[in-house]
Protein backbone atom coordinates (compact mmCIF):
# COMPACT_ATOMS: atom_id res chain seq x y z
CA UNK A 1 0.00 0.00 0.00
CA UNK A 2 1.48 3.63 -0.78
CA UNK A 3 2.37 5.26 2.51
CA UNK A 4 2.08 9.22 2.80
CA UNK A 5 4.63 11.69 3.59
CA UNK A 6 2.63 12.50 6.71
CA UNK A 7 2.19 9.13 7.93
CA UNK A 8 4.05 7.23 11.02
CA UNK A 9 6.34 4.65 9.62
CA UNK A 10 6.97 2.07 11.61
CA UNK A 11 10.06 1.24 10.49
CA UNK A 12 11.23 4.74 11.84
CA UNK A 13 9.59 4.01 14.99
CA UNK A 14 11.43 6.24 18.05
CA UNK A 15 11.54 2.81 19.81
CA UNK A 16 10.03 1.79 23.09
CA UNK A 17 11.09 2.33 26.36
CA UNK A 18 12.51 -0.67 27.08
CA UNK A 19 14.60 -1.92 23.66
CA UNK A 20 13.42 -4.61 22.47
CA UNK A 21 15.02 -6.68 18.95
CA UNK A 22 11.90 -6.49 16.15
CA UNK A 23 10.04 -8.75 14.54
CA UNK A 24 11.14 -10.70 11.35
CA UNK A 25 6.78 -11.13 11.24
CA UNK A 26 5.61 -7.92 11.99
CA UNK A 27 6.01 -4.55 12.26
CA UNK A 28 5.94 -2.74 15.75
CA UNK A 29 2.66 -1.17 15.26
CA UNK A 30 1.47 -4.70 14.29
CA UNK A 31 3.33 -6.22 17.35
CA UNK A 32 1.40 -3.57 19.36
CA UNK A 33 -1.87 -4.17 18.33
CA UNK A 34 -1.20 -7.45 19.17
CA UNK A 35 0.11 -6.95 22.28
CA UNK A 36 -3.21 -4.82 23.40
CA UNK A 37 -5.51 -7.88 22.01
CA UNK A 38 -3.88 -10.24 24.34
CA UNK A 39 -3.94 -8.28 26.98
CA UNK A 40 -6.01 -9.54 29.91
CA UNK A 41 -7.03 -5.67 30.60
CA UNK A 42 -8.44 -5.55 26.76
CA UNK A 43 -10.54 -8.95 27.29
CA UNK A 44 -12.31 -7.32 30.44
CA UNK A 45 -13.73 -5.15 28.33
CA UNK A 46 -16.13 -7.46 27.37
CA UNK A 47 -18.29 -7.39 30.62
CA UNK A 48 -17.98 -3.22 31.17
CA UNK A 49 -20.73 -0.65 30.73
CA UNK A 50 -20.90 1.54 27.18
CA UNK A 51 -23.79 2.68 28.08
CA UNK A 52 -26.11 -0.11 28.96
CA UNK A 53 -24.62 -1.91 31.71
CA UNK A 54 -23.40 -5.61 30.29
CA UNK A 55 -25.54 -8.11 32.03
CA UNK A 56 -28.73 -6.08 31.28
CA UNK A 57 -29.03 -7.50 28.08
CA UNK A 58 -26.65 -9.13 25.21
CA UNK A 59 -27.14 -7.05 22.52
CA UNK A 60 -25.90 -3.94 23.96
CA UNK A 61 -22.69 -2.66 23.18
CA UNK A 62 -20.01 -3.16 25.85
CA UNK A 63 -16.47 -1.28 25.96
CA UNK A 64 -15.34 -4.34 23.95
CA UNK A 65 -17.66 -4.29 21.07
CA UNK A 66 -17.26 -0.36 21.08
CA UNK A 67 -13.45 -0.80 20.33
CA UNK A 68 -13.75 -3.19 17.78
CA UNK A 69 -16.21 -1.22 16.00
CA UNK A 70 -14.36 2.02 16.40
CA UNK A 71 -10.92 0.35 15.23
CA UNK A 72 -12.96 -1.12 11.81
CA UNK A 73 -13.71 2.68 11.26
CA UNK A 74 -10.14 3.64 11.76
CA UNK A 75 -8.71 1.03 9.55
CA UNK A 76 -11.26 2.44 6.84
CA UNK A 77 -10.14 6.24 7.32
CA UNK A 78 -6.26 4.76 7.58
CA UNK A 79 -6.68 3.68 4.35
CA UNK A 80 -8.30 5.73 2.41
CA UNK A 81 -5.65 8.61 3.82
CA UNK A 82 -2.84 6.33 3.07
CA UNK A 83 -1.24 6.34 6.92
CA UNK A 84 -0.65 3.45 8.79
CA UNK A 85 -3.50 1.12 9.31
CA UNK A 86 -2.00 -1.22 11.99
CA UNK A 87 -0.86 1.91 14.72
CA UNK A 88 -4.77 3.35 13.75
CA UNK A 89 -6.03 -0.31 14.89
CA UNK A 90 -4.35 -0.30 17.90
CA UNK A 91 -4.32 2.98 19.19
CA UNK A 92 -8.34 2.35 18.80
CA UNK A 93 -8.48 -0.85 20.79
CA UNK A 94 -6.76 0.75 23.64
CA UNK A 95 -8.38 3.87 24.12
CA UNK A 96 -10.47 2.57 26.32
CA UNK A 97 -8.56 0.22 28.23
CA UNK A 98 -8.68 2.34 31.50
CA UNK A 99 -12.24 2.31 32.09
CA UNK A 100 -13.38 0.86 35.25
CA UNK A 101 -16.95 -0.77 35.41
CA UNK A 102 -20.34 0.86 34.96
CA UNK A 103 -18.85 3.24 32.14
CA UNK A 104 -18.56 7.17 33.08
CA UNK A 105 -20.81 6.78 36.63
CA UNK A 106 -17.76 4.33 37.79
CA UNK A 107 -15.17 6.73 36.53
CA UNK A 108 -16.98 9.54 38.37
CA UNK A 109 -16.90 7.57 41.48
CA UNK A 110 -13.51 6.71 41.44
CA UNK A 111 -12.41 10.23 40.89
CA UNK A 112 -14.70 11.23 44.25
CA UNK A 113 -13.07 8.62 46.19
CA UNK A 114 -9.36 9.70 45.02
CA UNK A 115 -9.97 13.04 45.18
CA UNK A 116 -7.67 12.90 48.19
CA UNK A 117 -4.92 10.63 46.43
CA UNK A 118 -4.16 11.97 43.19
CA UNK A 119 -7.63 11.47 41.55
CA UNK A 120 -8.77 9.06 38.77
CA UNK A 121 -8.84 9.60 35.25
CA UNK A 122 -9.65 7.02 32.57
CA UNK A 123 -7.56 8.21 29.94
CA UNK A 124 -4.47 8.74 32.68
CA UNK A 125 -5.18 4.59 33.90
CA UNK A 126 -4.81 3.69 30.05
CA UNK A 127 -1.62 4.58 30.10
CA UNK A 128 -1.00 3.19 33.53
CA UNK A 129 -2.68 -0.18 32.48
CA UNK A 130 -0.38 -0.42 29.53
CA UNK A 131 3.07 0.73 31.23
CA UNK A 132 2.40 -0.87 34.38
CA UNK A 133 -0.36 -2.85 35.76
CA UNK A 134 -0.01 -5.69 32.71
CA UNK A 135 2.39 -8.04 34.12
CA UNK A 136 3.19 -10.39 31.17
CA UNK A 137 6.73 -10.13 30.41
CA UNK A 138 10.04 -11.06 32.63
CA UNK A 139 11.90 -8.05 31.93
CA UNK A 140 9.53 -5.37 32.38
CA UNK A 141 6.56 -3.42 33.39
CA UNK A 142 3.55 -3.13 31.37
CA UNK A 143 3.25 -3.75 27.43
CA UNK A 144 6.26 -2.11 26.45
CA UNK A 145 4.45 -0.27 23.53
CA UNK A 146 6.22 1.80 20.47
CA UNK A 147 6.17 5.42 21.48
CA UNK A 148 4.03 6.28 18.45
CA UNK A 149 1.24 3.63 20.00
CA UNK A 150 2.22 5.35 23.76
CA UNK A 151 1.10 8.88 22.33
CA UNK A 152 -1.71 7.85 20.28
CA UNK A 153 -3.21 6.38 23.43
CA UNK A 154 -2.12 9.31 25.23
CA UNK A 155 -3.04 12.19 23.18
CA UNK A 156 -5.56 10.80 20.07
CA UNK A 157 -7.75 13.92 21.64
CA UNK A 158 -4.91 16.10 21.40
CA UNK A 159 -2.70 18.17 23.48
CA UNK A 160 -2.76 17.40 27.03
CA UNK A 161 -1.09 20.93 28.13
CA UNK A 162 0.54 24.23 26.55
CA UNK A 163 4.11 24.61 26.46
CA UNK A 164 5.78 25.95 29.73
CA UNK A 165 2.67 24.65 31.41
CA UNK A 166 3.36 23.60 35.01
CA UNK A 167 2.90 19.46 35.27
CA UNK A 168 0.74 19.92 38.44
CA UNK A 169 -2.09 20.40 35.44
CA UNK A 170 -1.57 16.62 34.77
CA UNK A 171 -3.91 13.76 35.76
CA UNK A 172 -1.38 12.19 38.68
CA UNK A 173 -1.74 8.91 35.96
CA UNK A 174 0.25 10.77 33.36
CA UNK A 175 2.64 12.28 35.59
CA UNK A 176 3.48 8.76 37.54
CA UNK A 177 4.66 7.99 34.35
CA UNK A 178 8.18 8.38 34.24
CA UNK A 179 8.58 8.69 30.08
CA UNK A 180 5.87 11.28 30.20
CA UNK A 181 8.49 14.37 28.88
CA UNK A 182 9.29 12.11 26.28
CA UNK A 183 5.52 11.92 24.81
CA UNK A 184 5.33 15.90 23.90
CA UNK A 185 2.11 16.37 25.62
CA UNK A 186 2.11 20.33 24.32
CA UNK A 187 1.35 19.15 20.19
CA UNK A 188 -1.17 17.26 18.71
CA UNK A 189 -0.41 13.40 18.22
CA UNK A 190 0.06 11.56 14.57
CA UNK A 191 -2.86 11.44 11.71
CA UNK A 192 -3.25 7.85 12.92
CA UNK A 193 -4.45 8.75 16.50
CA UNK A 194 -6.08 11.61 15.54
CA UNK A 195 -8.46 9.06 13.45
CA UNK A 196 -9.04 6.79 16.36
CA UNK A 197 -10.54 9.85 18.11
CA UNK A 198 -12.69 10.77 15.16
CA UNK A 199 -13.61 7.04 14.53
CA UNK A 200 -14.75 6.89 18.55
CA UNK A 201 -16.90 9.75 18.18
CA UNK A 202 -18.51 8.01 15.27
CA UNK A 203 -18.60 5.02 17.17
CA UNK A 204 -20.36 6.14 19.72
CA UNK A 205 -22.72 8.51 18.56
CA UNK A 206 -24.30 5.94 16.09
CA UNK A 207 -24.47 3.51 17.97
CA UNK A 208 -25.95 4.96 21.16
CA UNK A 209 -28.58 5.59 18.98
CA UNK A 210 -29.07 2.04 17.91
CA UNK A 211 -28.73 0.66 21.50
CA UNK A 212 -31.17 3.26 22.63
CA UNK A 213 -33.78 2.57 19.83
CA UNK A 214 -33.37 -1.14 20.74
CA UNK A 215 -33.58 -0.73 24.32
CA UNK A 216 -37.43 0.92 23.68
CA UNK A 217 -35.57 4.12 25.63
CA UNK A 218 -35.44 5.76 22.43
CA UNK A 219 -38.16 5.75 19.64
CA UNK A 220 -37.98 6.43 15.66
CA UNK A 221 -40.03 9.47 15.84
CA UNK A 222 -37.99 11.09 18.56
CA UNK A 223 -35.87 10.86 15.85
CA UNK A 224 -37.10 12.36 12.79
CA UNK A 225 -36.64 16.28 13.75
CA UNK A 226 -32.85 15.58 14.29
CA UNK A 227 -30.93 16.86 11.84
CA UNK A 228 -28.93 14.43 9.36
CA UNK A 229 -30.22 11.28 11.76
CA UNK A 230 -34.04 11.74 10.63
CA UNK A 231 -33.01 12.55 6.86
CA UNK A 232 -31.24 9.44 7.11
CA UNK A 233 -34.51 7.45 8.47
CA UNK A 234 -36.80 8.99 6.09
CA UNK A 235 -34.43 8.64 2.99
CA UNK A 236 -34.20 4.70 4.04
CA UNK A 237 -38.03 3.96 4.80
CA UNK A 238 -38.94 5.61 1.29
CA UNK A 239 -36.28 3.69 -0.46
CA UNK A 240 -37.94 0.17 1.36
CA UNK A 241 -40.91 1.35 2.35
CA UNK A 242 -41.53 -2.27 3.70
CA UNK A 243 -38.87 -3.48 6.03
CA UNK A 244 -39.44 -4.06 9.36
CA UNK A 245 -38.22 -1.70 11.55
CA UNK A 246 -35.33 -3.77 12.76
CA UNK A 247 -33.70 -3.29 9.32
CA UNK A 248 -34.71 -0.23 9.15
CA UNK A 249 -32.48 0.69 11.98
CA UNK A 250 -29.86 -1.19 10.60
CA UNK A 251 -30.26 0.56 7.18
CA UNK A 252 -29.93 3.53 8.65
CA UNK A 253 -27.11 3.67 11.05
CA UNK A 254 -24.93 2.10 8.42
CA UNK A 255 -25.47 5.12 5.96
CA UNK A 256 -24.88 7.49 8.85
CA UNK A 257 -21.89 5.55 9.51
CA UNK A 258 -20.79 5.85 5.67
CA UNK A 259 -21.82 9.78 5.52
CA UNK A 260 -19.19 10.72 8.61
CA UNK A 261 -16.33 8.43 7.00
CA UNK A 262 -17.04 10.43 4.07
CA UNK A 263 -17.05 13.60 5.90
CA UNK A 264 -14.03 13.36 7.59
CA UNK A 265 -12.48 12.07 4.95
CA UNK A 266 -13.20 15.24 2.86
CA UNK A 267 -12.31 17.58 5.26
CA UNK A 268 -9.03 15.61 6.47
CA UNK A 269 -7.64 16.10 3.04
CA UNK A 270 -8.68 19.78 2.62
CA UNK A 271 -6.63 20.35 5.96
CA UNK A 272 -3.98 17.94 5.15
CA UNK A 273 -3.74 20.21 1.42
CA UNK A 274 -4.12 23.75 3.28
CA UNK A 275 -1.49 22.50 5.80
CA UNK A 276 1.43 21.41 3.23
CA UNK A 277 2.25 18.79 6.23
CA UNK A 278 4.81 16.66 5.00
CA UNK A 279 5.99 14.25 7.99
CA UNK A 280 4.53 13.01 11.30
CA UNK A 281 6.58 15.78 12.55
CA UNK A 282 5.20 18.19 10.48
CA UNK A 283 1.59 17.08 11.45
CA UNK A 284 2.18 16.95 14.93
CA UNK A 285 3.55 20.63 15.08
CA UNK A 286 0.36 22.13 13.78
CA UNK A 287 -1.89 24.42 15.58
CA UNK A 288 -4.94 22.41 14.83
CA UNK A 289 -5.64 18.66 14.47
CA UNK A 290 -5.82 17.56 10.75
CA UNK A 291 -8.41 14.65 11.15
CA UNK A 292 -12.11 16.46 11.64
CA UNK A 293 -15.67 16.83 10.97
CA UNK A 294 -16.77 20.10 8.52
CA UNK A 295 -18.51 23.02 10.64
CA UNK A 296 -21.91 21.25 8.76
CA UNK A 297 -21.44 17.82 10.08
CA UNK A 298 -20.25 19.54 13.70
CA UNK A 299 -23.12 21.35 14.15
CA UNK A 300 -25.34 18.16 13.65
CA UNK A 301 -23.74 15.76 15.80
CA UNK A 302 -24.10 19.13 18.37
CA UNK A 303 -27.99 18.68 18.23
CA UNK A 304 -27.24 14.53 18.12
CA UNK A 305 -25.09 14.68 21.32
CA UNK A 306 -27.76 17.29 23.12
CA UNK A 307 -30.52 14.63 22.28
CA UNK A 308 -29.09 11.94 23.16
CA UNK A 309 -27.88 13.32 26.37
CA UNK A 310 -31.88 14.47 27.37
CA UNK A 311 -33.47 11.68 25.93
CA UNK A 312 -31.14 8.77 26.73
CA UNK A 313 -28.16 9.70 29.19
CA UNK A 314 -30.32 10.99 31.75
CA UNK A 315 -33.77 8.70 31.07
CA UNK A 316 -34.91 7.41 34.52
CA UNK A 317 -33.79 3.62 33.70
CA UNK A 318 -30.32 4.15 32.53
CA UNK A 319 -30.05 6.88 35.50
CA UNK A 320 -31.09 4.20 37.99
CA UNK A 321 -28.26 1.64 36.52
CA UNK A 322 -25.48 4.02 36.62
CA UNK A 323 -26.70 5.60 40.35
CA UNK A 324 -26.91 1.33 41.41
CA UNK A 325 -22.96 1.04 39.70
CA UNK A 326 -21.33 4.40 41.71
CA UNK A 327 -23.08 2.57 44.93
CA UNK A 328 -21.16 -0.99 43.89
CA UNK A 329 -18.18 1.49 43.15
CA UNK A 330 -18.11 3.69 46.54
CA UNK A 331 -18.81 1.28 48.99
CA UNK A 332 -16.20 -1.00 47.62
CA UNK A 333 -13.68 1.82 47.54
CA UNK A 334 -14.64 2.84 50.93
CA UNK A 335 -14.55 -0.82 52.50
CA UNK A 336 -11.15 -1.87 50.99
CA UNK A 337 -9.64 1.48 52.06
CA UNK A 338 -10.85 0.95 55.69
CA UNK A 339 -9.75 -2.35 55.83
CA UNK A 340 -6.74 -3.31 53.24
CA UNK A 341 -7.27 -7.23 54.66
CA UNK A 342 -10.12 -7.42 52.60
CA UNK A 343 -8.31 -7.33 49.39
CA UNK A 344 -6.48 -10.07 47.72
CA UNK A 345 -3.42 -10.89 48.57
CA UNK A 346 -1.55 -9.79 45.60
CA UNK A 347 -3.26 -6.15 46.18
CA UNK A 348 -2.32 -5.93 49.52
CA UNK A 349 1.35 -6.34 48.36
CA UNK A 350 1.32 -2.35 47.15
CA UNK A 351 -0.80 -1.20 50.59
CA UNK A 352 0.43 1.20 53.43
CA UNK A 353 -2.02 0.22 55.75
CA UNK A 354 -5.72 1.44 56.44
CA UNK A 355 -6.38 4.72 54.52
CA UNK A 356 -2.92 5.24 53.18
CA UNK A 357 -1.86 6.83 49.65
CA UNK A 358 -0.57 3.68 48.19
CA UNK A 359 -3.33 1.65 49.67
CA UNK A 360 -5.91 4.06 48.14
CA UNK A 361 -4.13 4.02 44.72
CA UNK A 362 -4.31 -0.15 45.03
CA UNK A 363 -7.51 -0.35 45.97
CA UNK A 364 -8.10 2.14 42.63
CA UNK A 365 -6.27 0.12 40.03
CA UNK A 366 -8.07 -2.78 41.14
CA UNK A 367 -11.65 -1.62 40.96
CA UNK A 368 -10.42 0.26 37.85
CA UNK A 369 -9.66 -3.71 36.64
CA UNK A 370 -13.03 -5.16 37.66
CA UNK A 371 -15.89 -5.95 34.92
CA UNK A 372 -19.65 -4.86 35.82
CA UNK A 373 -20.44 -8.34 36.65
CA UNK A 374 -16.88 -8.87 39.24
CA UNK A 375 -18.15 -6.12 40.92
CA UNK A 376 -21.19 -6.28 41.73
CA UNK A 377 -20.12 -10.09 42.95
CA UNK A 378 -17.58 -8.46 45.26
CA UNK A 379 -20.26 -6.12 46.63
CA UNK A 380 -22.22 -8.92 47.17
CA UNK A 381 -19.86 -10.78 48.95
CA UNK A 382 -18.78 -8.05 51.12
CA UNK A 383 -22.38 -6.25 52.10
CA UNK A 384 -25.12 -8.67 50.98
CA UNK A 385 -26.03 -12.00 54.07
CA UNK A 386 -28.29 -13.27 51.97
CA UNK A 387 -27.34 -17.25 52.06
CA UNK A 388 -25.93 -17.06 55.44
CA UNK A 389 -27.12 -20.06 58.22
Amino acid sequence: MARAPYACDPARTRGRHHPQAESAMRTAFQRDRDRIIHSSAFRRLKEKTQVFVAHEGDAYRTRLTHSLEVAQIARTLARALEVDEDLAEATSLAHDLGHPPFGHSGEDALQDAMTAFGGFDHNAQTLRVVTKIETRYPDFEGLNLAWETLEGVVKHNGPLMREGDDPSVLPWGFRAYAGWKELELHTHAGVEAQIAALSDDIAYNNHDIDDGLRSGILKLDQLMGLPLVGDVFRRCRKRHPDISEDILIHEAVREMIGLMVGDVLEETRRRLKESGAQSAEEVRALDQPVVAFSEDMLESLSAVRRFLYANMYLHWKVKRMKEKGKRVVRDLFAAFLDDPLLLPEWVQADCDGANGKATARATCDYIAGMTDRFAVEEHRKLFHVEGWR
